[in-house]
């Protein structure tokens, strides 16, 4: 069915007199409730369900019904009804105007956002003045309304400059601004060489027709290549359709679009991008640009590098493969990038415990491509202990009810938390909270996105810096949450402390468990011995710094990144105690330290040989239970004890898996390869594998 869309009952004229305005409305109560409470994990956000061109010409053809009148705000109805608490999400469109540029994310967007859509008759003289003034009024009317919540401006092209400048105008509510190839780089584009033609009295301005029109339509006419199956019997019925469908979307703008509306588009383009430039200096929302590396029409590479440095709290996404109209692309999951940037929030602050929309389907199948490689080396396996002390394959023995404090060992690098999050989600439908090391959520200003890289999936699965205050607060929301008491000491360990517990002596964390009743489940995971050999490693101060400073805005660069990492790994061959007795490099390394010579504060990042890989093998213990349990609270020395019981239990699934994996007929990737050619990839899900 197509995109309908209801207009909203009213528009709003900008009011004479804000003040009385403002103190006439209501003020709604204050929400800072998780939205994991109001979303479940792995919903539909609409990715995975294709939409081809027949649905978006419906859609425009519907919105076109009412092409007639001022300027209006709409609400697709695709979108649903919001979650409780969500943000605003005004998006504004290019130069078209007709408001359907989500489309392709009406539904994702509609789950965690209210959205409303910006629609320009053709027929509408309204000056830019004009339309900067009726956005920035519904900016002051929703900000009045609940001033605790941020709102959202999505803008693409001409949008994007009405977006900044409201933005510029407004400093003091809290925007944050996104930006699809943002049309301030009108003069330095082929569009005002047009617009200087069609100033000339000789000009015919039928000719004007494709080029500013086909900034609206090249990115329907991919959509319909990108919807032909493959099939050969289907592909000429399938390709006669979709080439057409944009041909005859095409020929309905032309007959509603006069010579006079595309002057007046071009011109309003023009203006709208002196006023955006003019005032970038004022902006001090957070903004995040989406830059199109292929697009013809402007120079989107070269504009996003240019508002990074000229705006205080600007990303820049650069994706290589996308044509202008990149929210119509297949691929492009704005909803996850969003997150992923760790833009989204519901209240004034972000809080990584509460702004966490739960994982989607499409970001599970995303992931699961990431890790594919993972995956298939590694042939993940799991067992769990039921309540009668029986040890079962699969996560069933973890209990579901919150909250959940899962204890557990960490191996080189991390490299088994990524399964263990996703196996979570996908056989228990649970979004398992990781504490993770703040350096995951480093501030990454710039970066080449095709898809999502590791650092997105740490935010887009729910991980949060490790603090004392963020496991406070996840365990009074009864979350699951995975814990590595050995922290990154133990992901970065060095050479010969493989499979070995490099806790602290403090169990405050059993303490804090006590205190909300949670129940504490161990477990143990081995395997990293089988796909690499420790043999070193550098200060990760150094790595930090320089992934910082490396612009990954080109591909150049990106591969001078990628052979800079490859000399470091393949050339340092020492361990911290190789460096530390050089006297030149413990004077660099305690100066980074502020001094302290202590291997509890410096972290090496680990120099690795691969191996044929083996397997990874995780076991979780009985469960146990906190309820109730208040002198672990109060007495330290029955909290030190059920540490040491966590610690030990730790230890000896450990030492239990380490034996157990000596059974496995499949441990050996060669053999696993012959299982799936003999009985096919789905059966890599549940490989073969001894019997606990």
């Amino acid at each position: 069915m197509a995109s309908l869309t209801i207009p909203l009952p009213i528009t709003h004229p900008k009011p004479q007199n804000p003040k009385p305005l403002i103190t006439r409305i209501k003020k709604p109560p204050f929400i800072r409730s998780s939205l994991t409470k109001n979303i479940e994990p792995l919903h539909d956000d609409g990715y995975m369900t294709s939409k081809g061109i027949k649905e978006y010409r419906d859609a425009v053809t519907e919105s076109l019904r009412f092409n007639e009148g001022p300027p209006r705000w709409f609400c697709p109805v695709d979108c649903g009804p919001p979650i409780e608490g969500s943000p605003i999400l005004l998006f504004l469109p290019g130069v078209d105007g007709i408001g359907m540029g989500l489309f392709m994310h009406h539904k994702a967007l509609g789950r965690i956002f209210e959205v409303r859509s910006m629609h320009v008759p053709f027929s509408d003289r309204t000056s830019f003045e004009g339309l900067l003034n009726f956005v920035e009024d519904m900016v002051k009317i929703e900000h009045s309304r609940c001033q605790d919540k941020p709102i959202y401006l999505l803008g693409h092209c001409f949008g994007g400059c009405l977006a900044l400048s409201v933005a510029a105008r407004n400093p003091n509510i809290d925007l944050i601004v996104l930006l699809t190839n943002p049309a301030t780089s009108f003069d330095r584009s082929w569009l005002q060489l047009l617009l200087k033609t069609l100033r000339s009295s000789f000009c015919q301005m039928n000719f004007a027709f494709p080029s500013v029109l086909s900034l609206s339509i090249d990115g329907p006419l991919k959509l319909a290549l990108e919807n032909i199956d493959e099939l050969t019997l289907q592909i000429l019925d399938k390709f006669s359709t979709n080439f057409v469908s944009p041909l005859i979307l095409l020929s309905y703008l032309v007959d509603n679009i006069s010579n006079e509306t595309i002057s007046w588009k071009l011109k309003l383009l023009s203006l709208a991008a002196d006023q955006a430039n003019s005032h970038l200096h004022a902006i001090k929302a957070e903004v995040l640009v989406l830059s199109s590396c292929m697009a013809s029409f402007l120079p989107n590479r070269d504009e996003g590098e240019r508002l990074r440095k000229l705006l205080p709290k600007c990303k820049v996404y650069y994706f290589e493969n996308r044509g202008h109209n990149i929210l119509m692309e297949n691929g492009v999951h704005l909803c996850s990038i969003i997150k992923g940037a760790g833009l989204y929030r519901h209240t004034k602050h972000h809080a990584y415990v509460t702004d966490f929309p739960p994982m989607t389907t499409t970001e599970l199948a995303a992931a699961d491509k990431m890790t594919k490689a993972v995956y298939l080396a590694t042939s993940p396996v799991m067992f769990s202990t039921t309540e009668d002390g029986e040890i079962v394959r699969g996560l069933s023995g973890v209990p579901n009810d919150g909250p959940i404090l899962i204890i557990g060992n960490h191996m080189l690098m991390g490299l088994d938390m990524m399964p263990l999050v996703l196996e979570f989600i996908r056989e228990k439908r649970v979004a398992l909270r990781s504490m993770a090391h703040p350096i995951l959520f480093m501030n990454r200003r710039e970066c080449s996105s095709e898809g999502h890289d590791f650092f997105d999936f740490v935010k887009l699965s729910g991980a949060v810096p490790a603090t004392n205050r963020n496991l406070y607060r996840l365990l009074s929301e009864k979350s699951c949450v995975l814990l590595y008491p050995g922290g990154p000491h133990e992901a970065l360990h060095q050479k010969g402390e493989q499979h070995k517990l490099l806790w602290p002596a403090q169990p405050e964390f059993v303490r804090m468990a006590a205190q909300f009743g949670a129940t504490i489940v161990p477990f143990g995971v081995v395997g990293e011995d089988d796909i690499c050999t420790h043999i070193g490693g550098v200060p990760l101060q150094g790595i930090s710094n320089w992934y910082k400073d490396t612009n990954f805005s080109n591909k150049s660069s990106s591969t001078k990144a990628h052979s800079g990492i490859h000399k470091l790994i393949t050339e340092v061959l020492f361990d911290y105690d190789d460096l530390m007795s050089n006297l030149f490099i413990r004077q660099m390394i305690n100066q980074s330290n502020h001094g302290s010579e202590s291997r509890d504060q410096e972290l090496l990042f680990p120099c690795i040989r691969p191996k044929i890989p083996g397997r990874f093998y995780y076991l979780f213990g009985k469960p146990i239970s906190l309820e109730g349990k208040m002198e672990v609270l109060k007495d330290k020395e029955r909290a030190k004890e059920v540490y040491l019981n966590i610690k030990s239990e730790v230890e000896s699934m450990i030492s239990f898996l380490l034996k157990k994996r000596e059974e496995d007929d499949y441990r050996s990737i060669f053999r696993r390869m012959q299982h799936e050619a003999a009985y096919g990839a789905a059966s890599s899900s549940q490989m073969p594998t001894f019997d606990p």
